[in-house]
Formats: C-alpha cells, structure tokens, sequence
C-alpha cells in the first residue's frame, strides 16, 4: 500500500471517527478557534497599523532631508539637553551655505522683509548648489489664530517658506494656486490654507481671492485650498494649516525663528550621498573642527520606520505570547482527547496491525484525526474573525489578506501535528497481541 492510498484510508478513518463524536470533536477545537481568531486578527491588525502608519509617514517624503536644531526621536534626558545648547540654524548660517554676505541675526519687523528675501536667494542658491538637490526650501513655524469676518480657526499651524515648498512638502492644492517664484521672494500678502481651515472660516463660500486676517497682523489674500491630508499620526491636524510667504513670517510673527532647511534629492537611491552632501556643508558654514561632533541633525523619513517597527516588534511579540499560549492550550487538550480515542479503539489498533498494517499507516491516520480537528477549527477560526475584520476596518484599513488566511490554516495545521504526533506514536508502537488483550 503505498503512503498516498494510506494517507486517503487514514484521512477517511479520521474524518468518520470525528463524525461519530461530534460534541467531542467541537469541543477540541474551542481552544484552537480562539488561538486561530488571535493569530488572525492580530495579523490584519498588525497589517492595518503598517498600512496607517506608512500613509501617514508618507507626508514627510521619502526623499527628503529635514536639518534642524533637533533629532526627532531622543534615546535619553541627558541627549535632549545637550541637543538644547545647540545653536540655533540662523538666517546668516543659511546664507553661509553659498557664501553670501552674512545678514543680521535678528532686526526688527522692518528688516524682516529684506532679509527674508536674501533668505529666498540664498535658498534657491543652495539648491544650485548641491549636486544632489532638486529643491531646497528653509521652513519657520508658529501657532496662532486665523479670522475671516465673524468666523474664526484657532491653534493654527502657520508656515512661512518659499515656493520650493510645494516640493519638498509635497503640498498638492486642491482650488486655486501654490505662491509663484516672485511672490515667495518679495514677500507678498498672500497664502494657502488647509481644507479644515477653508471649512471652518469659508463654509459654502470660495476661498479663493478673500482675505483673512492671521494673528493679529495685516491680512492675506488666499490664493490656494490645499488637499486634505488628515492628522500625522494623531499628534496635530495637517489640514489646520496657513502657509504664507517666508518674509512676510519674519516681518509679522517671528524676526530670528530656529530654520529648519528642507532639501529633496534627485533621486531617493541618491539619499545617503545628498545626505552626506548637506552634511558637509553645514558642518563647514558651522565652523566645525574634524574632532568635533555636528551641532545640527539631519531627519528623514526613515527614522520614523525605524521606531514604528521596533514598536511594532513589541506588540507582535506580546500578541505572539497571547496567540502562543492559547494554541498550547488547545494544542493539549487535543493531545488528551487524541490519548483518549487511543484509549478507546486499542482493540482497533489491535486487528489493523494484526493483519498487516504498517506502524507508519496507524501512524498517519491518527495524525490525520488531530490534522483534521486542528483545521476544521481554523475554518471555523476564520469564519468568525471575517466579520470581526470588517468591523476592524472601521479604524484600521485592515484586511484579511491571503497570506494571512494562509498562515492561520498553517498555524492551526501545524498545532494539530505537533499534539497529535505523540498519542499517534504510542498507538503506532502498540503490540497487536497486548492490544487484542486490552478488551
């Protein structure tokens, strides 16, 4: 007989023994339902947080640089604190880096305008100027409020940077226009604004061509609605959002804010080498000494990737543990109910061995028993975890994907070997003549 005409004898054998213990059998695969239906949710679970994150990053560019005061994640206090008596990234510095006339650090809001757009020069000159670069757009920040007529948005993130902006930040309009060359430069009253800021202060009105007052300072004309792009990461709103002219920033909010420099490369393959390239530069414009370890960092998409999956590791480790020690649960009772059907059908065992069958065929239809249980408690697994995944997508966009699917009928295929092997070795191993006698 060979192992295929034994593996089909075996299975029918199994499937007719499951058949006349239904209760039984039903109650076995309880436990591995349960670790099937957490194997597999925490699969579409961990798939969906990836997919969310991995939109959400996708804002920052994959492809660009971010050089500012600050790393974006900080291992320790004491890191922080040296990060803290750093100097600041300054106009003068920035114009250094194409070795223009150093400006004035600070000046009040009458020389905001003029060094702002040196500013803009120099931006533009830097991005000649690295080899790598496409776009190079200095950025500044600050919060505060944004009124148009009775209507009002708080809290409002505002941007002052230049028309490269739209590159670096990928900030696509969805009405209207993104800032020209010549407006970035001479600093107009002009600006852009999140949907959220559209609807709060617009409702069913254009945006388009209004002016609105930001802060306390003189108004701007809205010459773009930006598409909505949602929270990042559920830390603040990419839609409350103003984006106005860099030198109208440093002439109405903030004369000496802490520049962050946005450089996108030419190519994402080009990445380390554009980063090494800016590197240089700022250590160079920073009067740096060969021994002495850079004052600035230099941030980019990747960074983020990096702490989600070590977070993400986490949480697959403890929901391993959970689905782990729920299968092995499972796993023995199906090894109790498997020594009891041994137990029982010894005298069968008994008259199939003692007329000529092979240690290896009780072997495989036992284990096909426990295979068999195993799976159809992973079909039912999945059966309940599909509507269980639907309402998952309500905050997740989780999906019960294939290879999911997959990896839970391995799973709980693999369970039913592993508890059945040994109930199954010991009916294999029995003496025909012992087991006749047993009844």
């Amino acid at each position: 007989m060979d192992l295929f005409t034994e593996l089909k004898e075996g299975l029918a054998i199994s499937w007719s023994a499951i058949r006349a213990n239904k209760m039984r059998s039903i109650l076995t695969t309880l436990g591995i339902v349960i670790g099937v239906v957490t194997v597999t949710l925490m699969g579409t679970a961990i798939t969906g947080l990836d997919r969310a994150f991995l939109k959400n990053v996708s804002v920052i560019g994959a492809d660009v640089l971010y050089v500012e005061r600050f790393d974006w994640f900080v291992d320790s206090e004491e890191e922080w604190m040296k990060m803290m008596k750093r100097r600041r990234i300054t106009l003068s510095q920035i114009n250094s880096l194409r070795g223009q006339l150093e400006t004035p650090e600070g000046g009040g809001h009458g020389s905001g305008s003029s060094a702002g757009a040196t500013l803009l020069a120099t931006a533009n000159a830097l991005r000649d100027s690295l080899s790598l670069a496409r776009a190079v757009a200095p950025v500044a920040y600050t919060g505060t409020s944004v009124r148009y007529r009775q209507r009002g948005s708080d809290a409002v993130r505002v941007i002052g940077t230049t028309d490269d902006y739209s590159l670096t930040a990928s900030a696509s309009v969805a009405q209207g226009r993104f800032m020209s060359p010549i407006e970035a430069s001479a600093g107009r009253p002009v600006c852009l604004v999140g949907s959220e800021v559209a609807t709060n202060l617009f409702q069913r009105e254009s945006p388009i061509g209004k002016r609105i007052r930001i802060g306390s300072y003189e108004t701007f004309e809205v010459i773009g609605v930006l598409e909505r792009q949602g929270s990042f990461l559920g830390m603040f709103s990419m839609d409350n959002q103003v984006i106005i002219p860099l030198p109208q920033f440093i002439s109405s909010f903030w004369s000496n804010p802490d520049y962050q420099i946005q450089v996108k490369v030419n190519e994402i393959a080009k990445l380390e080498e554009g980063k090494e390239e800016v590197r240089v530069k700022m250590r160079r414009i920073r009067r740096l000494a060969p021994d002495q370890a850079d004052d600035f960092s230099i941030n980019q998409q990747d960074q983020f990737i990096k702490m989600f999956h070590k977070l993400g590791g986490t949480i697959a480790t403890v929901g391993l543990f959970i689905t782990g020690l729920s299968l092995f649960v499972g796993g023995i009772g199906i090894m109790n109910i498997m020594f009891v059907s041994v137990a029982e059908r010894t005298r069968e065992i008994g008259i199939r061995k003692a007329i000529g069958a092979k240690q290896r065929t009780i072997l495989l239809q036992f284990l096909s028993e426990a295979a068999s249980i195993c799976l159809l408690g992973g079909l039912i697994a999945l059966a309940i975890a599909w509507p269980l995944t639907l309402l998952l997508q309500l905050v997740l966009p989780a999906t019960l994907s294939l290879p999911v699917v997959a990896i839970a009928l391995f799973v709980s295929l693999l369970t039913g070997v592993l508890s059945g092997f040994f109930p199954a070795w010991r009916a294999a191993r029995m003496n025909p003549v012992d087991a006749l006698r047993n009844e």
